[in-house]
């Protein structure tokens, strides 16, 4: 089903530096991140010297287009597009790994959930390369398709899943940390090992929603006799046919909670993600 309903992505490619559609309802903050976002623009627009207009974190000379797939079949029609004696080599590549190819670089990511590549390559060869794979059968994918797709799959998108001001405990991203060995250092151990320590205050979770409904980012959610939380990102499932979203809420959440949504609370279920894996649904409806 999953093949099915997202037959027009499968096998897709979209453009990292595609722009993100907004959340239902903007805080005060996001409006006035908006507003410093739109004077950057025109400042970025505006007529001067082209040292001047760029900043120090862009990388102009390069491009990074992803190839996702939900078959290796469907993954190899665009091998044959990679630079010579790379396609082989990128078919063999183990999930995060990654390989050089003179200017190119291929990594075995993605983040939508599915097998697929992150290709890194010259920018003055990206129009040619987003040509081919279009020429080869590939479909192109936008970012709103993406963001459901890595929803679906459990993925935290920085900004919104977790910030500055959250640690990997509270984002259920405690897997990524290694302890091990116990004399490495690295910054913020100490705060990080006092936190896993005393148990982190919050966790990220999953929640599925049981009315028709759609949960967005910073609706409130209400855990009955423990206190309350934030939908983190959320979303309608094409694959589960319902409402699901990321929370934080409070570390002795679980079983069920509520989510308010313009003005009126929903009943939701509490889950653990990933909701779909390999195309196969995860949790029980």
């Amino acid at each position: 089903r999953r093949a099915a309903t997202y037959s027009q992505y499968r096998g897709s490619c979209h453009p990292r530096d595609s722009v993100p559609r907004r959340s239902e309802r903007a805080t005060a903050s996001e409006r006035a991140r908006s507003a410093s976002g739109t004077r950057w623009r025109r400042r970025l627009v505006s007529p001067r010297p082209e040292a001047q207009r760029r900043l120090p974190s862009e990388k102009l000379e390069q491009a990074s287009p992803a190839v996702q797939s939900s078959s290796l079949e469907q993954l190899s029609h665009s091998a044959p597009l990679l630079p010579q004696g790379c396609a082989e080599p990128a078919l063999a590549l183990e999930p995060f790994y990654a390989l050089p190819a003179g200017d190119w670089f291929v990594a075995r990511t993605g983040y939508t959930g599915e097998d697929g590549w992150e290709v890194m390559l010259p920018a003055t060869e990206a129009a040619g390369f987003w040509a081919a794979l279009r020429a080869a059968g590939l479909a192109q994918c936008g970012l709103g398709a993406r963001d459901t797709l890595r929803l679906e799959a459990g993925m935290n998108l920085y900004g919104s899943d977790m910030d500055e001001t959250t640690t990997p405990l509270e984002s259920g991203l405690g897997w990524t940390v290694a302890w091990e060995p116990q004399d490495r250092d690295f910054i913020g151990r100490g705060a990080l090992a006092a936190q896993k320590a005393s148990g982190a205050p919050r966790k990220l979770v999953g929640l599925l929603l049981e009315e028709r409904g759609v949960m967005r980012s910073h609706q409130k959610v209400i855990v009955p006799a423990v206190g309350e939380g934030e939908v983190t990102s959320g979303t309608f499932s094409p694959t589960l046919e319902r409402s699901i979203a990321l929370a934080r809420v409070p570390a002795k959440t679980a079983g069920r909670c509520e989510v308010e949504i313009r003005g009126r609370l929903f009943q939701a279920r509490v889950v653990r993600p990933p909701f779909v894996r390999n195309g196969q649904v995860t949790i029980a409806l």
